[in-house]
């Protein structure tokens, strides 16, 4: 195709294999989209592309990836807020015609659709680094190392010391976002027999965010960096659930989530899904 489509915070260049996302830089760009910069998105990775009204007389364009093929989404696990997904393009309302001739385009050219069985997305380069509530984390394409903060690293983690994590041992990473209650990283082991603790506070193999510490836009290309090199390595072993927490443990959590929540901290919403969660783990 080889055409340009301009909309708010990004800019789509159509080819006949892929579409080229350019991120623009300003305050009110979403940060995780200047800190992507520009991706380039093979139509291999897309299964569809839908076009629906916006928000104040805009129009969304939006790729529908294939699960598996991108790093970052498969990192994400669905938890982006609607405003940072770097799959959307946002458009004014009078030019809905012109998207719409750019999302027929794009279908007519879509050939795969299910699962794919490896990323088809390029990850975030390395190296990469982010401050963690608890501790700093780096990647450097190899390997990743947590480094514990004293103001913040739980005993059990200052205990364990300093933790170096090659890629090859590794299985997978779990990413909570840290707009939510308990966000964090933890890496997955590749030996299902690891000993793994169910908190991430107490857990050497894990670093947990808070207020200003592991931002979306730092924790998530690192999260999805981190995941790409251990897909890169081939099929990696099913690993165990955790075991159920201590009950004491939930009743104490849901304590304090409570008073997040009475402190204005956690919406009512976040607080009624979470306790649920909470209880479901007992």
């Amino acid at each position: 195709m080889g055409d340009v489509l301009a909309g708010f915070h990004a800019v789509w260049e159509f080819e006949s294999d892929s579409v080229l996302i350019r991120y623009e830089r300003g305050i009110r760009t979403p940060k995780l989209f200047q800190a992507l910069g520009e991706r380039r998105i093979p139509l291999s990775a897309v299964e569809g592309v839908t076009l629906a009204p916006g928000r104040r007389g805009t129009v969304v364009l939006r790729l529908t990836p294939r699960p598996g093929a991108d790093p970052l989404m498969e990192a994400a696990d669905g938890q982006l807020k609607e405003g940072s997904d770097p799959y959307r393009l946002v458009l004014p309302a009078e030019r809905e015609t012109l998207a719409e001739y750019y999302a027929d385009e794009l279908k007519g050219l879509l050939t795969e659709s299910g699962p794919a069985e490896r990323h088809l997305v390029a990850a975030p380069e390395a190296p990469l680094q982010f401050k963690a509530y608890d501790g700093k984390a780096s990647f450097d394409g190899t390997s990743v190392q947590f480094r514990w903060s004293w103001t913040g690293a739980s005993s059990a983690k200052w205990k364990a010391g300093d933790q170096i994590f090659p890629v090859a041992g590794l299985s997978g990473v779990e990413w909570r976002s840290p707009e939510i209650f308990e966000g964090h990283l933890r890496l997955v082991p590749r030996d299902p027999g690891s000993a793994r603790s169910a908190q991430p506070d107490q857990d050497p193999a894990s670093v947990v965010f808070g207020l200003g510490y592991g931002p979306v836009h730092e924790s998530l290309p690192f999260a999805a960096a981190v995941l790409a090199a251990v897909r890169a390595r081939g099929p990696v072993p099913a690993v165990p659930a955790p075991a159920r927490r201590d009950p004491a443990d939930i009743a104490e959590r849901i304590r304090h989530l409570g008073e997040l929540h009475q402190a204005g901290l956690v919406t009512d919403e976040e607080f009624s899904s979470k306790k649920a969660e909470l209880l479901a783990e007992l």
